[in-house]
């Protein structure tokens, strides 16, 4: 199960439609009883806001279940087959030191663009580590044999979420 947690006491803060009823005290107070060691072991974090009865009932066609599930089945087996070699590792999110300097080689740019968001994030080593992670997850759901500057840019929006609403 993974963890979820609300912005605030009341769950509104930063909701565009309802109003929050916490005070500034209250809010800081809730959001410091989850710490940054936790909130760092975490390798998405995403927001996810309310529904808009536009979205629910809109007649627009999505990407089928069965073609996003078909995508994922195909990323898991390039992942089982990567670490095929490796008892202990079979998909991404369980390479070590050595796997991830084998298999998330970046480019200059992507280096560049994590070595800001370390930088103005102040993000830790682990964070480091799980957006290579995240990183080479995306390159896989897209059926590419590198991680891009657009995977990696994306994996680094995964940790922004706690950097800018928990700290």
């Amino acid at each position: 199960m993974r963890p979820r947690r609300n912005p605030c006491p009341c769950g509104y803060f930063g909701d565009l439609k309802r109003e929050c009823r916490c005070g500034p005290v209250q809010v800081q107070r809730y959001r410091q009883r989850i710490s940054g060691p936790l909130l760092d072991r975490i390798d998405l974090h995403i927001e996810v806001p309310a529904v808009e009865y536009r979205d629910i009932s809109s007649t627009r066609t999505e990407e089928a279940s069965t073609a996003i599930r078909e995508r994922v089945q195909r990323a898991r087996e390039k992942q089982h087959a990567r670490f095929r070699s490796d008892a202990k590792v079979n998909c991404n999110a369980r390479m070590g030191p050595r796997q991830i300097k084998q298999h998330c080689k970046l480019s200059d740019e992507s280096q560049e663009l994590i070595r800001v968001a370390m930088t103005e994030l102040n993000l830790s080593a682990r964070a480091y580590d799980r957006i290579l992670k995240v990183s080479r997850t995306i390159a896989d759901l897209a059926a590419s044999d590198a991680s891009t500057p657009e995977h990696v840019s994306e994996a680094i929006q995964y940790r922004t979420f706690d950097r800018t609403l928990w700290v």
